[in-house]
């Protein structure tokens, strides 16, 4: 029998349905992680299951009815199960393709638990986030790490750490825009989900960079390598550069904050609206941070920003689509696989 190599995607995660119930089930194991919400563990479970929770259920919840497709559900479930597919195929039967979500189904152990049974010899875990984030990848990583802690036999087991730069990640980016004529539109927004600034802070742990200049995220290099923030500006400026883009007509900004602390900036929904007071007609929008289409790009973007523009006097907001079933991203996806 020839032994099988194995490759474990892991995505953020999706409710089990768009019911109230489903959605504070899964608010309340996404916002408990200790990554994600990094504040004592008391504190933390008083906001998110004394406030958070019970008064975000329900909105949140009527956010995800509105994406939620009646044949294949959650759009992020939907594609990401259609990446494991496609990259299945690609690696050929000497592979095991496992898909996972951190929270909600499928588990990351169960995921791991299929690994273990098809007894491959390596597994390589890719979470499906081009730039490393604590409350992202980090966290991928930690439970896969404590679920094999407790394996007696542990086999040869390899971390993507970030892959925002990978040349064939920026090709599906730039091959998805291209559809949509960029030159065409008056700006391009280059949105990604955002970060409290404080953890950005936490992970500079000399302060050799973070918030340090007004603008030290413009230049990647050594010293900001590992910063969420960077690798998102470097992301955006390599996918403008395949679209050969002038630097001002194109924005790097941030969606998705909660609560009132600082978050990163620019805010996305603030950018929209200034650039309608400035007379911008119409936007075309990338969502460089992720990989399948999901609640953050069909509602918030597609939706929810849409109108916003167009409220503030806009005509058109145009969503580029995530990279989804992408034969760019698949081979990507290969590449990464195969280290």
């Amino acid at each position: 029998m020839t032994a099988k190599q194995g490759v474990l995607l892991v995505n953020l995660g999706t409710p089990d349905s768009p019911s109230v119930k489903d959605v504070r089930r899964y608010l309340a194991e996404f916002l408990m992680d200790g990554r994600v919400i990094d504040v004592h563990p008391f504190w933390r479970n008083l906001l998110v299951r004394g406030l958070i929770v019970p008064f975000r259920g329900p909105r949140s919840a009527a956010l995800y009815r509105q994406v939620w497709d009646a044949q294949n559900g959650s759009p992020l479930l939907h594609y990401s199960r259609l990446q494991q597919q496609l990259l299945q195929q690609e690696l050929g039967e000497t592979w095991v393709v496992a898909l996972a979500m951190r929270y909600g189904n499928p588990s990351i152990a169960a995921a791991m638990a299929n690994l273990q049974n098809a007894k491959v010899t390596r597994i390589r875990v890719i979470a499906l986030f081009p730039q490393y984030a604590s409350a992202t990848t980090g966290s991928v990583h930690q439970q896969v790490m404590d679920l094999v802690s407790r394996w007696p036999v542990i086999p040869e087991i390899s971390f993507v750490n970030s892959f925002h730069d990978l040349e064939l990640l920026i090709g599906a980016f730039a091959a998805n825009g291209r559809k949509y004529q960029p030159h065409s539109y008056d700006h391009i927004l280059f949105s990604f989900h955002g970060l409290p600034q404080r953890q950005l802070l936490k992970s500079d742990h000399m302060r050799a960079h973070c918030f340090q200049t007004t603008n030290c995220c413009s230049t990647f290099d050594a010293k900001n390598r590992h910063c969420y923030s960077a690798q998102c500006h470097h992301t955006a400026s390599l996918i403008a550069g395949q679209l050969q883009l002038r630097p001002d007509h194109f924005t790097v900004c941030f969606q998705s904050r909660l609560g009132r602390e600082p978050w990163l900036q620019p805010y996305t929904s603030d950018v929209i609206r200034q650039l309608a007071a400035e007379g911008k007609k119409r936007l075309l929008v990338f969502c460089p941070a992720f990989v399948a289409d999901c609640l953050e790009t069909l509602q918030e973007i597609g939706l929810e920003y849409r109108k916003a523009f167009l409220d503030a006097g806009g005509e058109e907001l145009q969503l580029v689509e995530g990279l989804n079933g992408s034969p760019v991203f698949t081979r990507a996806l290969a590449a990464l696989a195969r280290g």
